[in-house]
């Protein structure tokens, strides 16, 4: 399933005075660089740092600087800046050895997503970013970091964690602590989807959803949907197969937890258009592939923010300040 949540990003995004709506961008751009000032900095931009062979540039220092200024900070805006983008590459460095991309898709809804939130448009927000020197580029790249960084964290516990360790050694392990194996719900899903490309979202979206609810309210199980899907147009079914309550992706998990067998989640916006899911079945199991993924969820539960791993990173880093 490719839905996703980020929760952390979007703790860190709304401490944004942009939520203050376009009313507060001239209080807010004011003693910013303006383009051309931009355009100078970058024809004129030097090395600030170079972590693990990625160039940190004074140009990425003035328009990390700009958006820190946006978000109210005080202090040496430049210094910290530059610390935040050493951060960063050390990040985007341990994202590309997981083999994690993240797509132009998933960052345009979340790009959306967050002017939506703010009461703007994406074409004001853009204006914004680009009016206080931070740049809707810089924006953008800020939040597939905060994406590859989440997923990074995921793959790490759910991959890694416990690689060394085979199903019956977890077992083994989670045994010594006392009680039985740990049960699970197993789902097996269908993910319908509403298609709406991109451009199209603001006139569509609302019809679209009305369709979806609409088709939901018809749904028993599993055997109807592809023919009740082939009366609609531009409508998708995938078998999504057996899935763990564990293995949920967060964007999912609360609305499918609890469910049982025909029922179906909540219809709700993707990057893709609208969906729901619908659960074909439900049981509880118990076996040694659940007791692995407990183990390596605790794992994931015990360094949620990642700094474990960012300060191990960190430590193991090339960083040249310059």
């Amino acid at each position: 399933m490719t839905t996703t949540s980020f929760p952390s990003w979007s703790r860190a995004l709304a401490t944004l005075v942009l939520a203050a709506g376009i009313a507060a961008a001239p209080v807010a751009v004011s003693g910013l660089p303006n383009a051309g000032a931009l355009v100078s900095a970058a024809q004129a931009s030097e090395i600030r740092a170079i972590v693990n062979d990625e160039v940190v540039t004074s140009y990425d220092v003035a328009r990390r600087a700009a958006f820190l200024r946006l978000q109210r900070q005080s202090g040496n805006l430049n210094a910290k800046a530059t610390d935040e983008l050493i951060e960063e590459a050390i990040k985007r460095d341990a994202i590309d050895r997981a083999g994690i991309r993240v797509p132009d898709r998933m960052v345009d809804s979340a790009f959306g997503n967050f002017a939506s939130n703010n009461g703007m448009s994406t074409s004001q927000l853009r204006q914004i970013l680009n009016q206080s020197g931070v740049t809707a580029k810089h924006f953008r790249e800020f939040i597939r970091l905060q994406i590859g960084w989440d997923q990074t964290l995921m793959w790490r516990a759910r991959n890694q964690g416990s690689r060394a360790l085979s199903e019956q050694d977890v077992v083994a392990k989670m045994l010594e602590r006392g009680g039985d194996k740990p049960t699970s719900t197993e789902y097996l899903l269908q993910q319908v989807i509403f298609l709406v490309p991109q451009d199209q979202r603001s006139r569509q979206l609302a019809g679209r959803r009305q369709e979806a609810n609409n088709m939901r309210s018809m749904v028993t199980g599993c055997d109807g949907t592809i023919g009740l899907a082939q009366q609609l147009r531009d409508v998708t079914v995938r078998d999504l197969g057996r899935v763990l309550a564990l293995e949920l992706p967060a964007a999912w998990e609360d609305d499918v937890k609890g469910l049982q067998t025909g029922q179906t989640t909540r219809v709700k916006e993707t990057e893709r258009g609208v969906e729901f899911l619908v659960v074909c079945r439900a049981r509880q199991v118990s076996d040694d592939r659940v007791a692995k993924l407990q183990f390596s969820t605790e794992e994931l539960e015990s360094d949620q923010s990642g700094e474990d791993f960012l300060a191990e990173l960190r430590k193991n880093a090339r960083i040249q300040r310059r």
